[in-house]
């Protein structure tokens, strides 16, 4: 008997090295390589077959009739929002997210409102069917017409997938999945490398629209190989702390949709409810107005949000004063101190600096940039801005206000929650006055500074 080979394989890219290696050689990541079984044979079994029978042939592209891809709603709002419209026939979705932050309570909705329309089924792989009827059974949800499979073999999902044809198929999840062809156990990469191009090429076959879902790991991101997050077409992370009632579902990759689109829910207990109006959430109620509180408009894929930041400015009790930000890049609120200081003579050097995106939303456009800079003057001057004022703006290192995209819209989503005063970019003044708003245009830094807003 021929004996079996092993090498150390990247969790994080796959490279193989056949001795431990404190730091993977491709990709440099640190203690990431694990020992695993070398497949041994070639793709004679058509495991690497065409997904089609003229992908070799050469066409002109102007022959080629491009149509719009028909979507299938899920019937859930927000999960639609952020899948562009719904599910398309053939598409490949992978959802990831922290345990228990909500990933198979949504698809499981999802999938109980789709089965009165559509054949749908349900594989899963961490669950017996048990566990799953009472999860339906809490939630309240009408279960007639789903079928449940709890099976980790991949050959036997693929042949049941085959002879059901379902319109929708969710597969919880992908690092459970093994298939035989290979020798290496469930989650390891060689594993789910192959579960992943198996399934999508059943779904670009078959038309089914396959939802993936994926284990993350302890910094956040989906665990595996990053070539599962380019096989699929959309990639969708769920975001929130699992001790708040609210989650977010953000696309990260979307090919037939919006970019960075954002749903928003509540947690319930009959489920995940979309939020119509997820302002609200980020906009905290205060009785006065508090100096340290800004309200940026911002911008998440389509939908202009409000969001609360809050600043706090402190005397530092140590030589080296701390910066801190929770749902804002750590990095660019060192920037903007430095930018603060250098264009509007704001000194911060012996100040602790405590940033903060109310809500647990995560803002990473440079559009929040003014709305950081007025809450840390608020706190350090320890004046509160005027009732109903708005803000967004990116700020260069040369002090100059740079232009946001979509600031109509923003400037629009402001006036209908209330808002009366809005400090912009210069090219982002509107042509035509805003009803019921005023909006202050600026240039430079210490121009918007120096505009009277302070209450």
């Amino acid at each position: 008997m021929a004996k079996t080979k092993t090498a150390f394989i990247c969790t994080e890219c796959g490279a193989q090295v056949l001795r431990w290696q404190g730091q993977c050689p491709q990709c440099q990541a640190w203690n990431t390589l694990v020992e695993g079984v070398v497949e041994q044979g070639g793709g004679g079994n058509g495991r690497f077959a065409a997904l089609a029978g003229n992908v070799g042939k050469l066409q002109p592209l102007s022959a080629l009739e491009p149509r719009e891809e028909p979507r299938t709603p899920t019937g859930i709002d927000e999960f639609d929002r952020v899948l562009g419209g719904g599910l398309v026939a053939g598409g490949v979705v992978l959802i990831g997210g922290d345990p228990g932050i909500g990933k198979s309570t949504l698809l499981l909705q999802a999938l109980c409102q789709l089965a009165g329309q559509h054949p749908v089924v349900y594989v899963s792989g961490e669950e017996s069917g048990e566990q799953v009827a009472l999860r339906a059974l809490r939630l309240q949800v009408r279960t007639e017409g789903l079928q449940l499979l709890p099976e980790i073999n991949l050959e036997r999902i693929l042949a049941t997938l085959n002879t059901a044809k379902p319109r929708v198929a969710v597969i919880d999840s992908i690092q459970t999945i093994y298939s035989e062809a290979l020798q290496s156990a469930p989650g390891s990469v060689a594993q789910v490398r192959e579960c992943a191009a198996q399934l999508t090429r059943f779904a670009k076959q078959s038309g089914t629209a396959l939802i993936l879902v994926g284990h993350v790991t302890k910094d956040g991101t989906l665990a595996g190989p990053r070539v599962l997050e380019h096989i699929v077409d959309t990639v969708l992370y769920f975001e929130g702390d699992t001790h708040s009632s609210f989650r977010l579902v953000r696309a990260f990759k979307n090919r037939f949709g919006a970019v960075n689109e954002l749903g928003v829910f509540a947690m319930t207990e009959r489920g995940l409810r979309g939020v119509s109006n997820p302002s609200a959430i980020f906009l905290s109620q205060h009785s006065q107005q508090v100096p340290g509180s800004c309200v940026l408009v911002t911008q998440e894929g389509t939908r202009p949000l409000l969001v609360e930041i809050q600043a706090l400015v402190d005397s530092a009790h140590t030589p080296n004063p701390r910066r801190l930000s929770v749902g804002l890049e750590q990095n660019r609120l060192a920037m903007l101190l430095a930018v603060l200081h250098r264009h509007a003579g704001v000194v911060c050097f012996d100040q602790d600096v405590f940033v903060n995106a109310v809500g647990g939303v995560k803002i990473s456009e440079p559009a929040a940039d003014l709305a950081i800079l007025f809450a840390i003057v608020s706190s350090l001057k320890n004046k509160p801005l005027d009732k109903g004022l708005a803000i967004f703006g990116e700020v260069g290192l040369a002090g100059e206000i740079r232009p946001a995209p979509r600031g109509q819209e923003r400037l629009r989503e402001a006036a209908k929650l209330g808002f009366t005063s809005a400090i912009v970019p210069k090219a982002n003044a509107p042509k035509q006055a805003v009803e019921g708003m005023r909006v202050f245009a600026v240039d430079r830094l210490e121009e918007a500074l120096s505009t009277e807003i302070f209450g």
